[in-house]
């Protein structure tokens, strides 16, 4: 029987450049012999990314798009997330609920308790087993949002004190969790990111 993989998200503002580092985590992680699952959140499913459409595209009262958040997660957990770590593969998932807690709880305004209470649900005794959250401020990710030249989704072009919010809300789950949650400064060039990326990959 193998033994169980690890789940690795990966956390930050829009804009910060998580996704850019996605593949280089996973060949970094496969590099010691281990199977790679990579993924996202919300998506990873049919189902799932049905649901990302609307919820990042579709005006909607906050708590509608985290109930929605939940569905397509408790969906991805149970067919990709779960199986994946039973087999003894490494997931590598871009975002999760500490995405949730950032954008639908500081962002904009839903009750922790309740997205607290919906993770139970999705995924009860799932926690990640080490976060990189990428930060960065307001204006380096602006800047890097607006040269992608890419169509913005509604998270994308909220104002500066919505990005503060989410920033600060990031910022306190890291204080709050230092060994599962580690800060990468994502303001640097990518070989310092990639740098300090390999560094917190270490277990």
């Amino acid at each position: 029987m193998s033994a169980r993989g690890k789940l690795i998200t990966l956390e930050g503002v829009d804009g910060a450049g998580k996704s850019t580092h996605v593949q280089f985590i996973a060949d970094a992680l496969a590099a010691g012999g281990r199977r790679i699952v990579v993924t996202r959140e919300p998506g990873g499913t049919l189902l799932a990314e049905q649901l990302r459409k609307a919820i990042l595209e579709e005006p909607m009262d906050p708590v509608t798009a985290t109930l929605l958040v939940f569905a397509a997660r408790a969906d991805h957990v149970a067919r990709v997330i779960r199986p994946a770590l039973e087999a003894g593969s490494w997931v590598v998932c871009d975002r999760f609920t500490d995405a949730t807690v950032a954008y639908q709880g500081a962002g904009q305004g839903v009750p922790l308790e309740l997205i607290e209470r919906l993770g139970m649900a999705a995924h009860s005794g799932l926690v990640p087993d080490r976060t990189l959250l990428f930060d960065c401020s307001y204006d380096v990710a602006k800047k890097r949002l607006s040269a992608s030249g890419k169509a913005l989704d509604r998270f994308e072009r909220e104002d500066r004190a919505f990005f503060e919010r989410v920033r600060e809300a990031y910022l306190g789950r890291a204080r709050a969790e230092p060994r599962r949650v580690r800060v990468i400064d994502a303001s640097g060039d990518p070989a310092q990111i990639r740098q300090a990326v390999e560094q917190h990959l270490k277990f």
